[in-house]
């Protein structure tokens, strides 16, 4: 299936296909917002672990409801009363289930100037991935409705009808032109199937969301803070293309945004990935 170069080792952009027209957009939010309070109610240490640690103690389904409603707003997007339950489901504990597995690798190497981290070069091994690509006017639409998506899928759209747990980071694969300065519409977001469903994975209701099995892949990563959008991104591309020692190694047109953290926070916590070339 071709989802312009959803699979990390994928280069090539204009590719993909776009959704269809005229899904249920109702209810569309970030993964990360689900998790997290407004800056104003944070210190900007927590993480999302934190935030649903504190939601499930303060919050019921009710008022996670109306919370992330309110917080839709800013973000132009309505939340659905159908969505009460799977916000809920992520900020609970889930039958003890709520520790957030990361990602597995290999740290390869690690490149640093003056006490400051330039870059690491990371082996990922082969892996089952959840992908949707968006085709929305901006990066924060098609992220936003993505990982909407993502988020049922998780929570009990799919075929074994239960929560599949949450893994970290959650991914964004975006394409850009030769020169680095425009990023397509076609936006990738991606989720990684916790360890116990790497075998079998359930399959999705929604039949935009495809469960790829990603290969072996070696990048190299540069961590930054604050919020993504087109500009932050590009920034970020060209910044990693000058601390690099050969980026022609690198694939030229597709890259990665990992998030960690709630984009509300001011020190978001974000890596860019370049994927080597195989």
């Amino acid at each position: 299936m071709d989802r312009g170069g959803c699979q990390m080792s994928g280069g090539g952009g204009g590719g993909g296909g776009s959704v269809a027209d005229g899904p249920d957009r109702g209810g569309m939010i970030s993964l990360e917002d689900l998790e997290s309070f407004s800056e104003d109610q944070l210190s900007d240490s927590h993480s999302l672990e934190d935030d649903a640690e504190v939601m499930e103690e303060d919050e019921n389904s009710d008022r996670l409801l109306q919370y992330w409603q309110d917080i839709a707003r800013g973000h132009q997007v309505d939340v659905s009363q159908d969505m009460a339950e799977p916000i809920q489901q992520l900020t609970s504990n889930n039958d003890g289930r709520s520790t957030r597995e990361h990602i597995p690798f290999t740290l390869l190497a690690r490149r640093e100037k003056c006490g400051k981290l330039l870059y690491e070069k990371r082996h990922y091994e082969k892996g089952q991935w959840a992908c949707i690509t968006m085709r929305e006017d901006t990066y924060e639409q098609s992220i936003c409705y993505g990982f909407m998506r993502i988020m049922r899928y998780i929570c009990k759209e799919n075929s074994v009808g239960n929560y599949l747990g949450m893994t970290l980071p959650i991914v964004t694969i975006v394409r850009t032109n030769e020169n680095h300065s425009v990023i397509s519409h076609g936006v990738t977001v991606a989720y990684y199937l916790p360890v116990e469903h790497q075998a079998q994975p359930p399959q999705p209701t929604d039949s935009e969301i495809i469960i790829e099995n990603w290969p072996t892949t070696v990048v190299f990563t540069r961590p930054f803070t604050g919020p993504t959008n087109e500009v932050t991104i590009i920034e970020q591309i060209n910044a990693m293309a000058e601390v690099l020692d050969s980026p022609s190694v690198c694939v030229n047109d597709s890259f990665i945004v990992a998030g960690y953290t709630n984009p509300a926070h001011s020190d978001r916590q974000n890596e860019i990935w370049f994927l080597e070339r195989r």
